[in-house]
């Protein structure tokens, strides 16, 4: 009964992804370094402010937080967290990413259907992340299919996720583009290096949800007999 983690036959399945999720957080971290260097005339939290309340959103509320990149929307609380380096910065990368938090704020604000779904597919998706897997083990462990195959629904339950969270994200950086020229946050002229910075975090949802399926797959496939019955 093999450990997936050190399977060369896992890590060749999902090598596609681990290569792009690589290269993405590369793109994320040389973008946001470069668009860090641009000035904008409001910081990322003013940015935000100004967004939310132009769309009517005045009761969520923006408070900073530490970390490097760690800004989220939370709907539960309407709270839209800042990393320092976006909160209290003047800058094209700070006014980005605060702009695509703010789109997060908006869609949960405006009822958009797919964030709905996400929210409501978060405690499954945990559930399915953190047990899916061991299940899966279980039922291998004791020749037990129908235990391994519950773990396999577990973990489809994060490739659901994944798949819903995708067009989630991608939506939240267009409302930011859209708000950004709107509201004359940004000039066409800065544009480039913000969509450089919500470009390529985006390709990082594609590499986190790609991993998400490629796992999946695996999985059936090792109960379904694809991969080396021997070792099952």
């Amino acid at each position: 009964m093999p450990f997936f983690y050190f399977d060369p036959y896992y890590m060749l399945a999902i090598a596609p992804a681990v290569l792009l999720a690589m290269w993405a957080q590369w793109r994320v971290h040389a973008s946001f370094a470069a668009a860090s260097q641009e000035p904008a005339p409001l910081t990322g939290a003013a940015a935000a402010r100004h967004i939310l309340d132009s769309a009517g959103a005045t009761d969520v509320e923006i408070e900073a937080v530490p970390g490097h990149l760690t800004d989220h929307y939370d709907p539960r609380s309407k709270v839209l967290r800042l990393s320092q380096d976006v909160y209290g910065d003047r800058s094209l990368a700070a006014v980005g990413i605060a702009a695509h938090e703010a789109g997060h704020a908006l869609q949960d604000a405006q009822g958009y259907s797919l964030m709905t779904i996400r929210n409501a597919a978060v405690g499954v998706a945990n559930i399915g992340s953190g047990f899916g897997f061991l299940v899966f083990m279980i039922g291998l462990g004791f020749a037990l299919k129908p235990i391994a195959w519950l773990g396999i629904a577990l973990f489809a339950a994060t490739v659901f996720f994944q798949l819903v969270n995708l067009p989630v994200e991608l939506d939240a950086s267009n409302r930011a583009k859209a708000q950004l020229v709107d509201l004359g946050i940004v000039p066409a002229s800065g544009m480039p290096a913000v969509n450089r910075v919500l470009n390529a975090a985006a390709w990082t949802y594609v590499a986190g949800t790609l991993q998400s399926i490629l796992t999946l797959l695996y999985y059936a496939s090792y109960l379904t007999g694809g991969s080396r019955d021997s070792e099952a």
